[in-house]
């Protein structure tokens, strides 16, 4: 296989016409693909190969993809990889528990090949490895960040934000368009050991658009809150 490939991925599906077609169809874009029957063998292969994106099947054997999901999502070897996942049920609670299970987005098959393939691409760019934004600068739209003197300006003015807000806008910039989950973001800004109200996340998201504009942070109902590139 061609070693400039453009990223691996992880195909995870209890019907093998599936793995295969898809398999074939992101070969053909020059994506190395490793492939899974059952959510064991999913996490046993994500934690061989190191995928950069896993496209995950909610209902499998062993193991459901939500299950696989949260698990992987606790395993920080596997902290910046991209999970999608693929289900034929397209009810908003199933959503919704997918992306408080880690999901990074959630495609309802069955889906044509050119479509995913556009999705994944669109993933792979929003991709930027958390341990990477420490020395770097960050630009969208009019906001750009420095990690390392820790100041933001919106257009040419700089703004200044409180501890907590800055982590917070950090976590969310470190993945666009991923949906950090309330429980994530507790633990991440906060910290498990410390109590906040319920009402803490919302107030700091507040300020945050009140400072940088409303059109950068999106609120996923029941869920949580993602940041958007312009």
């Amino acid at each position: 296989m061609d070693k400039n490939y453009k990223a691996k991925i992880l195909l995870a599906d209890d019907d093998p016409d599936i793995l295969e077609f898809l398999s074939y169809n992101l070969k053909k874009e020059n994506y190395r693909v490793y492939s899974a029957e059952n959510g064991e063998e999913a996490i046993e292969k994500s934690l061989k190969h190191k995928p950069d994106l896993i496209l995950l099947d909610v209902m499998m054997p062993k193991k459901n993809g939500m299950d696989v999901c949260k698990e992987l999502r606790e395993n920080p070897q596997l902290d910046d990889v991209i999970i999608c996942l693929l289900t034929a049920r397209n009810e908003d609670y199933s959503q919704i528990i997918g992306f408080e299970s880690g999901a990074d987005d959630y495609v309802a098959k069955p889906i044509k090949s050119t479509v995913l393939i556009k999705r994944i691409e669109a993933l792979l760019k929003r991709k930027i490895k958390r341990d990477d934004l420490e020395n770097k600068i960050f630009i969208s739209g009019d906001i750009k960040i420095d990690f390392e003197s820790r100041k933001v300006y919106v257009g040419k003015k700089e703004i200044s934000l409180p501890k907590k807000e800055f982590k917070l806008l950090k976590l969310l910039v470190s993945q666009p368009g991923k949906v950090f989950t309330r429980e994530e973001i507790y633990s991440k800004v906060w910290g498990n050991d410390v109590i906040v109200g319920d009402r803490t996340i919302d107030v700091h998201i507040k300020k945050l658009r009140e400072k940088i504009g409303n059109n950068y942070i999106t609120t996923i109902k029941a869920v949580g809150y993602k940041f958007n590139l312009e």
